[in-house]
């Protein structure tokens, strides 16, 4: 069984084994931080509020599908993050219901490509948006840069000091979405409200308003990222499920109340067409003084999901290397915070690249963050099918967390995640270069993956590894 007070870190990168076991350092309220920190990002203000120009009121209804199937995903990674508690995460779960290929796939496809495209969009819109309200104060790109180069080194310096971060950087960024709904919902910001904001037709679209699931379930991607933290987490079997669950629940509540506000200050069509649909309601809602609330919001959004990412990323590939399916070198941990450093300074340079290749170009934002919607949708698809393929190799094993009503949580999920991508793009012009963009990374990976399997590994694709093997690992 495992023990929540043994960390299961494997040697140093000398080859010694760990002197002592560290006791695990993350509650309750900091892997709520981290559920809510990944999701809430600048990607996900700038979509919902595009949802709420597109959809009206009407986007409530997507919105809360998409929900749904968050809790579908949270019930398969909470199943396998306490049956498998691993830093490999997807990893570890895939290499022991499907093999080792769909396993590298689910990982990289679903975090270090998401990584590439979701993280550059996010530095992108920081830049932005610092751009746009003190024009010409910083060199372009200089503000994106700095804060990549900032968290980078903090989360070199260890797990606490992540952990510190993110509480502060998930309650900022809350408070300040709550304030912008709220205020606007109360009519007490300092311009008049649309009168006419919520009083036609509530819901335009009519049954096409479910096509937007695809775009609302960019919401609620990512409360997973605790679930590489599970040697970190105290009393795991609670704050693993119920940090993603309230976290969730957290998310919905602010989406909700952040998009409806919208509605009663910006038209829709602008809402719609906006690059930067969240500067366009600061500054309607709060006049001046607003361009001034949203630097902080931005800043604090794109800290924390960057700050998240750097402190969940590495330590799955850090699992993956175990497991033998990445780098060693990926292995290597500091010696005095017990850090993969080699895997963040990784996770750091493939955000980075993005950003130096695209430049300061708005148009990329939308592209690269659905585009990322496609790898990660591909990534949970793979987690409903790993609980499923493990209910039926090992039926009476001891899940300390049960999916409830197995199977249809994961029935359920993959058939909305297929949707999803299907309906991926919000216009037509978009979708050639949204599954261009993504299948080209993502046939580069598979490629790669097969090479390192067949060449390294030397193992078959699809063949599972036995469970105790792997729980046994050092």
């Amino acid at each position: 069984m495992y023990d929540p007070d043994i960390s299961l870190s494997p040697p140093l990168a000398d080859g010694a084994p760990l002197a002592t076991r560290r006791k695990p350092s993350l509650g309750l309220g900091a892997l709520l931080a981290v559920a809510i920190g990944l999701v809430v990002s600048q990607g996900v203000m700038v979509l919902m509020l595009q949802g709420a120009g597109i959809a009206g009121l009407g986007f409530l209804i997507p919105l809360a599908l998409a929900f749904l199937l968050a809790l579908t995903y949270i019930c398969s990674f909470s199943e396998l993050a306490l049956m498998i508690p691993r830093a490999g995460s997807l990893s570890s779960y895939t290499e022991v219901a499907l093999g080792h290929f769909p396993a590298i796939l689910a990982t990289f496809s679903g975090y270090v490509v998401v990584a590439m495209f979701a993280l550059s969009a996010e530095l992108l819109l920081l830049d932005l948006i610092v751009g746009e309200v003190y024009p010409g104060l910083l060199p372009p790109m200089s503000v994106a840069f700095g804060v990549l180069v900032l968290f980078t080194l903090l989360n070199l310096l260890g797990i606490d000091i992540f952990a510190r971060l993110q509480s502060v950087l998930a309650l900022v960024m809350v408070v300040v979405l709550l304030a912008l709904g709220l205020t606007a919902m109360t009519e007490s910001g300092s311009q008049p409200a649309l009168t006419q904001a919520l009083t036609h037709d509530w819901n335009p679209l009519g049954a096409g308003v479910l096509t937007l699931v695809a775009l609302a379930i960019w919401g609620f991607v990512g409360a997973e990222f605790v679930c590489p933290l599970v040697e970190e987490a105290r009393e795991p079997e609670r704050s693993i499920p119920w940090s993603m669950m309230l976290g969730a629940g957290v998310i919905f509540i602010t989406i909700a109340l952040y998009a409806i506000g919208a509605l009663f200050y910006v038209p829709q069509d602008e809402l719609a067409g906006a690059a930067l649909p969240h500067y366009l309601f600061a500054t309607a809602l709060l006049g001046e003084g607003g361009k001034v609330f949203l630097v902080i919001a931005a800043t604090a959004a794109t800290c924390s999901t960057l700050n998240t990412s750097l402190a969940a990323i590495p330590r799955m590939l850090y699992g993956m290397a175990v497991n033998g399916q990445a780098f060693p070198q990926f292995k290597r941990l500091s010696q005095r915070t017990n850090t993969p450093w080699v895997a963040v300074l990784f996770v750091a340079l493939i955000t980075g690249a993005p950003v130096l290749l695209m430049g300061d170009r708005p148009d990329a934002i939308n592209l690269l963050l659905l585009a990322a919607a496609i790898a990660w949708l591909l990534a949970y698809i793979i987690c409903h099918l790993d609980v499923i393929a493990l209910r039926r190799r090992y039926p009476e094993l001891t899940r300390p967390f049960k999916t409830p009503f197995y199977p249809l949580p994961q029935l359920l999920g993959i058939a909305g995640m297929l949707v999803s991508i299907y309906y991926v793009s919000p216009a037509p012009e978009m979708t050639a270069s949204i599954f261009t963009s993504a299948g080209l990374v993502l046939g580069l990976v598979a490629l790669i993956a097969v090479l390192w399997i067949k060449l390294v590994m030397r193992k078959p694709l699809f063949t599972p590894e036995p469970l105790d093997q792997v729980l046994a690992r050092k």
